[in-house]
């Protein structure tokens, strides 16, 4: 499992709790992805995967250097088939 700080800000962590999510969720999934990509809307790196609870999440960040990233968003998505 990788290592990163993860730089958390009020705004973020009230975005992602409006959307019923932690920060222990995001950063569970992305220490933890099934799958990696890019947001199709900006662009950033994005992974996918499931929560503790099962849930199954798309987080996007943005990587400030190697290990230290900036969460942006993150919600509940349809599992792949």
């Amino acid at each position: 499992m990788p290592y990163y700080e993860f730089h958390w800000n009020d705004e973020v962590i009230e975005h992602i709790e409006e959307r019923g999510l932690s920060q222990d969720d995001f950063e569970h999934v992305v220490c933890n992805p099934s799958s990696k990509g890019l947001s199709r809307s900006s662009g950033l790196p994005t992974v996918w995967g499931y929560t503790v609870d099962g849930r199954y999440i798309m987080a996007v960040y943005e990587e400030l250097d190697e290990v230290t990233l900036l969460p942006v968003t993150a919600y509940e998505v349809p599992e792949p088939r």
